[in-house]
């Protein structure tokens, strides 16, 4: 993986970009992490979207504070539908879009904080599809009838999302938004991430137990299967930007 730097407003915002062994133009995926930040974990997701054909950008949210600071950040941005993170991911979106191994196209796939952006994210033009994994519903519900194709995937043993897959069931249904969406029943919260465990700090540790934070394997690799095959329904495959 290649380490970039962005610019943005409030300064240099690094990411790291993993690149598929195909010749470009292809669709772009935005990556966007948990409340972890960039870790181990999130290299290997966007590594294998690159294995997938995609061109996968992971940006670094919490590049201007620390990590307490910047997730109630986030989370105060989510709540009111903007703020600086939604400028960073914009800023890293049209980054990510302008190159010229891009076709222009791009996706976004996000876990736990980064899923409830990515579902937020889902709304706007920008995008063509969207993979929410354990994302919480922000916002007015309502604007779900803009958003773009959504592949979901929770865990049956996870408390902290209640009855949000059934929500986002109904909503999408209602507004006719073409969906995938899946609870896995023996996974919890997290189930796609495999984080080793120096990078989980403690109170995420804690956290955890409640929410059955536990990496799942055979769920994982089904709804990496699933989300692979809805992102390549959804966008087109490469082409000459010339």
């Amino acid at each position: 993986m290649a380490v970039v730097t962005i610019d943005t407003d409030r300064g240099a915002m690094p990411a790291e970009l993993a690149e598929p062994t195909d010749v470009g133009p292809v669709p772009g995926v935005l990556v966007i992490h948990d409340a972890l930040g960039m870790t181990t974990d999130l290299r290997r997701q966007a590594q294998w979207l690159a294995g997938a054909g995609f061109l996968a950008l992971a940006p670094d949210l919490f590049h201007w504070g620390g990590r307490i600071r910047c997730v109630a950040a986030a989370m105060a941005a989510a709540s009111r539908g903007h703020g600086r993170t939604f400028d960073d991911l914009a800023r890293a979106r049209d980054w990510l879009a302008a190159r010229d191994d891009c076709t222009g196209e791009v996706g976004v796939i996000g876990f736990c904080m980064g899923g409830g952006f990515a579902l937020l994210l889902s709304t706007l033009p920008d995008y063509t599809v969207a993979s929410v994994n354990y994302g919480a519903l922000f916002g007015d519900p309502d604007h779900l009838a803009r958003a773009c194709p959504i592949v979901a995937s929770f865990g049956g043993r996870d408390r902290s999302m209640n009855d949000t897959p059934q929500q986002l069931e109904s909503l999408l249904s209602a507004h006719g938004i073409p969906h995938d969406i899946k609870t896995y029943p023996d996974a919890g919260h997290g189930f796609l991430n495999d984080h080793p465990r120096d990078e989980v700090p403690v109170w995420a540790r804690v956290a955890g137990r409640w929410a059955n934070t536990d990496f799942n394997e055979p769920a994982a690799i089904d709804a990496r299967r699933r989300i692979e095959d809805f992102f390549h329904e959804h966008t087109a495959p490469k082409r000459d930007r010339s």
